[in-house]
């Protein structure tokens, strides 16, 4: 009796273990909160891509667009924490969206469980080569010569894009009419078309119109200049250091979900990250590849979140 009793204490011991080893045994639902096309669904694609590499099972990448990415992000945080329902988070999802939303069906910092960041991108702010403005010094003594009269492109309410707007009228005084689209496709196209002066975005999607030459660029966000856009400077070299942020993009999964499978998911995450072919599709995507430990993103989607609240009070930005 003792020898039994004995075994199944051990038994139940090494339970946790052999479950913990055997993950995953089955297919691993990634949602990307944003429709297919775009730069977080290429780079989930990549990340996808790469787990499945790592973890040597299937990794179905699932599309849930719609209200800025708040509807995908809350099918991740109502998702059985498993560790088979994980998600991209990005600055829009994580940071601007419960900053400037009042009803989000979750909560970023009670529902989700961060992974780790996969990478930053830089913003990009652009005007269309008819306006009379060849710096952003020319270009800011333009809009306060006019104001109301200038105007910039938004890839919709509550965009990456549409923040850095607001913020850049309040960093300069400036007052230029905000034109929100539904998507960066239709607001680069009015932009190149001269039927918004203006256009926020990030870098990925404005590169190929600024080398092309149908966008002149003004200024470009990070720590330093871009080597992609070499004599663009950055938003902090002209003065506008609160502009000069990356978005970023990072792997949720939902509270609750094990500290061990976070924990090798970030293990995962950290690895293929390193994996040259991995690595160099991201990169082209002309992002900064820059994973980091759940802890570090926790802190870093708190910091961004913060920055955005006091933009969205500022602005007086107000979503349903």
């Amino acid at each position: 009796m003792r020898i039994t009793a004995a075994l199944l204490i051990l038994l139940t011991l090494l339970a946790p273990a052999s479950a913990q080893e055997a993950y995953p045994a089955k297919a691993i639902n990634l949602i990307v909160p944003f429709a297919a096309g775009g730069s977080t669904d290429a780079i989930g694609r990549i990340i996808a891509e790469g787990l499945e590499r790592v973890l040597g099972k299937p990794v179905v990448v699932e599309n849930r667009a719609g209200a800025g990415g708040s509807i995908g992000t809350a099918a991740i945080a109502k998702a059985p924490p498993d560790g088979y329902t994980i998600g991209i988070g990005t600055t829009s999802t994580l940071a601007i969206n419960p900053a400037a939303y009042k009803n989000l069906p979750f909560d970023v910092q009670v529902d989700l469980s961060p992974i780790g960041k996969i990478a930053g991108v830089s913003n990009i702010m652009s005007i269309n080569p008819a306006v009379q403005a060849i710096d952003m010094a020319a270009f800011i003594a333009l809009a306060r010569q006019r104001p109301g009269k200038l105007s910039y492109a938004s890839a919709g309410l509550g965009s990456v894009s549409h923040l850095l707007g607001e913020q850049f009228g309040l960093a300069t005084g400036t007052e230029i009419t905000h034109v929100p689209y539904a998507g960066v496709g239709p607001a680069l196209n009015d932009a190149v078309g001269g039927h918004v002066d203006v256009l926020y975005d990030n870098l990925p999607t404005s590169l190929p119109l600024v080398k092309a030459g149908f966008l002149r660029p003004l200024a470009i966000s990070g720590d330093k200049r871009n080597p992609a856009l070499p004599d663009v400077p950055t938003f902090a070299e002209l003065g506008l250091v609160d502009m000069n942020w990356m978005a970023f993009f990072g792997l949720i999964a939902p509270a609750g979900t094990p500290p061990a499978l976070i924990a090798r998911l970030n293990e995962a995450l950290i690895e293929l990250l390193a994996i040259p072919e991995i690595r160099a599709k991201l990169i082209a995507q002309q992002i900064r590849v820059d994973g980091n430990s759940p802890e570090a993103f926790k802190a870093e989607i708190a910091r961004e979140l913060s920055q955005m609240r006091q933009v969205v009070t500022a602005a007086k930005i107000t979503l349903d």
